[in-house]
């Protein structure tokens, strides 16, 4: 069993009859049942061979994206659970000097993360909405990191989740979003996704038009470095304050 202080919540859901369909939002159960909440299936996708098929074998460039941000003794939130081993391979490199925190809204979600790292006492994994969590007492977090988190959620949902890292980013601070782009239109990459948003990830496209600054009510008061890989398919945005 888990360490009693690993999951943190003031969510009823968890103790009725089904608790992991209890209580979420209706995007997560009418969309993302299949992928997120339902237990049987997260245990057929919660592997490094699969989140490197769904990324079209980009998985590690996209991973190391995010690693080559992280010093060991940073403190780091990472706002979702990510399928595969990268939220192990986040808590090495921030290391027992570090903190990482990580939360997600899925009960299930929330169990596999415990077990990843139950044995690193210097995370905690927190059920939480992404945007509606306000830190732990005395934290301010190095790096905040939304990790294909945006293309699956809907669009007032985004504007809530970006404010929200906004607002919890310090002074001296970088978050760090990666996630889908607009892809080339000579990609083929571009036309396969149309198939997939149409069917499985109806939240997505609209990434391929606006900027993820276009979701910050205060995004002039923050600097915006982007990168785009594989054609544009995907993008990596680091956040900081200007002054």
């Amino acid at each position: 069993m888990p360490p009693t202080n690993a999951l943190t919540t003031d969510d009823p859901s968890l103790t009725v009859v089904d608790p992991y369909y209890a209580n979420l939002p209706a995007y997560m159960t009418e969309v993302y049942a299949w992928a997120y909440v339902n237990p049987k299936k997260v245990r057929w996708l919660d592997h490094n061979l699969v989140v490197r098929i769904l990324l079209f074998f980009n998985d590690q460039r996209l991973i190391r994206t995010y690693l080559n941000e992280i010093r060991e003794g940073m403190r780091i939130w990472q706002v979702a659970h990510v399928y595969g081993d990268l939220v192990k391979r986040v808590a090495v490199k921030t290391g027992p000097q570090g903190t990482f925190h990580l939360t997600d809204i899925t009960p299930i979600q929330i169990e596999h993360a415990i077990c990843k790292l139950r044995d690193k006492p210097w995370c905690k994994v927190i059920h939480k909405d992404a945007a509606e969590f306000t830190g732990e007492k005395g934290i301010d977090y190095d790096l905040i990191c939304s990790f294909f988190l945006l293309h699956e959620i809907p669009d007032e949902k985004k504007y809530k989740v970006v404010n929200n890292i906004l607002e919890m980013l310090p002074k001296g601070g970088k978050a760090i979003f990666i996630d889908y782009g607009n892809p080339a239109k000579w990609q083929p990459i571009r036309y396969i996704l149309k198939i997939v948003n149409t069917l499985l990830e109806p939240f997505a496209e609209v990434l391929w038009k606006n900027e993820i600054s276009h979701y910050a009510n205060n995004a002039e008061k923050f600097v915006w470095e982007k990168k785009t890989f594989f054609a544009g398919v995907y993008q990596c945005v680091v956040v900081r304050h200007k002054d």
